[in-house]
């Protein structure tokens, strides 16, 4: 009778011993998995020092394990922004234009939630600097195994991330103009190709903009270089009023500058280039009877193109907007 009672129980034992190994062994094996995706990103990112190479590199190393629309890295302490969208044409550019506005919109949040996508972010804190990383996913919201191994992969980005911050500190004083801040040519020529690359892989629109001071030369004559400096610092102020921090403007020398659009068409572009024309005008800057003013040429990238003749265009453009009476936009 006795053994009749307690063999049941010793089989329920044997039997919950054998789930609880099986358990271990499903555990061991996920975080097994788990671990090799974590090295096969840190391989990745190995040597990298560019940012929108680190972004776009983790996008495609995530893009294998979790389906995502964007990932999207910005350093408002630095103003720095890179979002990488593996959609294409018109959804790119709502995708895209949700990001930026949810970066840009931080005090109200929730407002710029976007209803048909699901939004996901991140903040770290990186020695003077504060980063947030954000990923957008179309249809269904990202599960929490998924999670998990985003949340575990920052581990392995945050090398590389703070790796491009101390080279961009080291560096920043070589690629920045010591007058106004702005990016200087040699950061144009570091990112114009990678920036003209994206563009023709994904398809989308870019611009560029050739910028040149009207009556520059008369603050400098009959007011002095010192004041002519003043214009310079109030006049970049203004400019990077009016653009977008994924755009590139870059003081290129004097009082020329060049103005790299991203994901804007000629259209775009122009309505921009107009109201860059009329936040130089409301300075107010006079020099004896002439006014401070900007002029402007716009030309479209087109891959047939070499970036010399792009280049090119732009300039004509710029020299036709001041023929046509200077301060104001010229297209092709």
């Amino acid at each position: 009778m006795n053994r009749v009672e307690h063999a049941p129980a010793e089989g329920r034992w044997a039997e919950n011993s054998l789930d609880k190994l099986l358990c271990q062994l499903r555990h061991y094996e996920r975080q097994s998995r788990r671990l090799q995706k974590v090295n096969s990103l840190y391989q990745r990112l190995a040597g990298i020092l560019d940012l929108a190479a680190i972004i776009e590199t983790y996008s495609i190393w995530l893009a294998e394990h979790v389906d995502h629309e964007l990932i999207g890295y910005y350093n408002p302490t630095r103003q720095r922004m890179h979002l990488f969208c593996s959609s294409h044409g018109p959804e790119r550019r709502y995708i895209m234009d949700i990001a930026e506005k949810i970066f840009q919109n931080q005090k109200n949040a929730e407002a710029t939630q976007p209803g048909d996508l699901h939004a996901y972010q991140w903040n770290f804190a990186e020695n003077d600097s504060s980063i947030r990383l954000l990923l957008l996913r179309k249809d269904t919201p990202v599960p929490t195994e998924d999670i998990e191994l985003i949340n575990e992969s920052f581990s392995i980005l945050a090398e590389p991330l703070k790796r491009t911050l101390d080279y961009e500190k080291i560096f920043a004083q070589a690629r920045r103009d010591a007058l106004t801040g702005l990016p200087n040519r040699l950061v144009f020529e570091e990112r114009i190709d990678s920036i003209i690359k994206q563009a023709d892989r994904y398809g989308s629109p870019l611009t560029l903009a050739a910028l040149d001071l009207d009556h520059f030369k008369d603050v400098n004559d009959t007011m002095g270089h010192l004041m002519g400096d003043r214009v310079l610092q109030q006049v970049s102020k203004a400019l990077q009023g009016q653009i977008r921090t994924s755009d590139l403007l870059v003081r290129m020398g004097g009082d020329e500058f060049l103005l790299v659009l991203p994901n804007t068409n000629m259209a775009a572009a122009r309505n921009l280039g107009e109201r860059l024309c009329r936040a130089v005008e409301y300075l107010g800057i006079r020099a004896g009877r002439a006014k401070l003013g900007i002029s402007i040429g716009l030309a479209q990238w087109r891959p047939e193109m070499s970036k010399h003749q792009w280049l090119e265009q732009a300039d004509d453009l710029l020299y036709q907007a001041k023929k046509n009476g200077r301060s104001q936009v010229a297209v092709h």
